[in-house]
């Protein structure tokens, strides 16, 4: 089990490197508690936070995976919608998560499993690419902290 841990820790700590080249004020994107409910029919959810420690704000603009068409989506007063962009601010985060803003899988390829990873490239307005493994939880799972 602590195997297991660690390895789904080290999955979900990835890092993308700023589109300011360093000089202090651009954005500062890392990802973290990225899971996928194991989808039970051609479509699938993700889930997970984008946290901008920089100066400057970002857009998440758009996500590819080789599992199928990824669309981002906002929650609205109880409807979900796909959008163009969701903004991640300055010293701030951008939270996808169940009931919230997601991400949308659509037309998968295959049904990834429990205990599976999907890969994932996040595509940002400043920022250059980040890509993360998302690791494949329960059709039911809930987590106890973060989103």
């Amino acid at each position: 089990m602590t195997a297991a841990a660690l390895a789904v820790a080290g999955a979900l700590t990835l890092a993308g490197c700023g589109g300011s080249g360093g000089s202090g004020g651009g954005a500062d994107l890392s990802v973290d508690s990225a899971y996928m409910p194991q989808p039970v029919s051609d479509m699938a959810a993700g889930f997970l936070t984008i946290t901008n420690d920089g100066g400057t704000g970002d857009r998440l603009t758009s996500v590819t995976s080789d599992l199928g068409e990824v669309t981002v989506h906002e929650t609205v007063d109880g409807a979900m919608q796909e959008v163009e962009a969701l903004d991640i601010p300055a010293h701030g985060s951008l939270v996808l998560e169940s009931g919230g803003n997601h991400l949308m899988f659509e037309q998968l390829k295959q049904r990834p499993k429990q205990g599976q990873k999907v890969a994932v490239e996040l595509r940002f307005d400043r920022s250059d690419p980040v890509t993360v493994e998302i690791p494949v939880k329960p059709a039911t799972y809930t987590p106890k902290t973060g989103h």
